[in-house]
């Protein structure tokens, strides 16, 4: 049996995949609150760069932490298309919970299926990304810990939908935010604990990119992705902003008439 270390590098992956987890949510909320005041092309816009945000701060979060994972004994590798397959199905699953939302006269329904199938895609993010990992030796899992977490994301995303519904300053898409970011953390380190492994000492060569030569550069991409969309966020007018700049240009050019 192999010892694994879930923090390799310290408290540096641990706190960078949760700065990650939290970014992505509030850009999500953020996003979702705007889709709501917007209607037509705007509204879709607004929701597929939510669903984009959160699908990316999730899968983020998950490799960062991923970084600082290490198996006694072995090396470890990872199947590229298979990790790049995981990130697909978060943002896929992402989309299909935020539109449920964004465009359901049934709010109630919505959160609940949307909460659901955001979860289990979560869930099945994580689980997909561990099936990329290869490794000198037999990954088991126990079933009691995977429940758990898998009950963990649906909480999570039925909590967050129902932010994005209910939350509208950005103090509280703030604290939503952070909680979010607990709560996606929470799940990929109970995920993570019902792991073990049965190492096979060997000399062959692992199949795969190590994290530093993909998943590293990767993780950098779409967590830059991820500051620069807030940025452009924060700095675009919200709905109520451009009505009140509009009914201000009327009233000067009322007045000039």
């Amino acid at each position: 049996m192999g010892h694994l270390d879930h923090a390799a590098l310290g408290w540096l992956t641990p706190v960078l995949s949760y700065v990650m987890a939290c970014t992505g949510a509030a850009l999500g909320l953020r996003c979702t609150v705007r889709a709501l005041g917007a209607t037509g092309r705007s509204r879709r816009n607004w929701l597929v760069t939510a669903a984009s945000a959160i699908g990316t701060g999730i899968w983020t979060m998950h490799f960062v932490a991923m970084l600082g994972f290490s198996v006694t004994g072995t090396d470890i590798r990872y199947d590229v298309p298979l990790t790049i397959l995981s990130l697909l199905v978060a943002m896929l699953v992402v989309c299909a919970g935020v539109f449920a939302v964004g465009y359901s006269r049934d709010r109630t329904r919505a959160l609940f299926l949307g909460g659901l199938t955001t979860g289990l895609g979560v869930a099945s993010m994580h689980y997909l990304g561990m099936a990329a990992v290869r490794l000198h030796g037999d990954v088991t899992y126990d079933p009691l810990l995977v429940g758990l977490s898998v009950l963990i994301a649906v909480v999570a995303a039925t909590a967050a939908l129902w932010a994005a519904l209910n939350i509208k300053s950005p103090v509280a898409v703030t604290i939503a935010s952070l909680i979010m970011g607990a709560a996606v953390s929470s799940m990929h380190y109970t995920g993570m604990f019902a792991v073990a492994v049965d190492v096979t000492p060997s000399d062959e060569v692992l199949p795969g990119a190590t994290a530093m030569q993909f998943i590293f550069p990767l993780a950098v991409g779409l967590g830059s992705y991820l500051f620069l969309t807030s940025a452009f966020v924060a700095l675009s007018p919200t709905t109520g902003e451009r009505e009140a700049s509009t009914a201000a240009q009327r009233s000067a050019e009322s007045v000039a008439g």
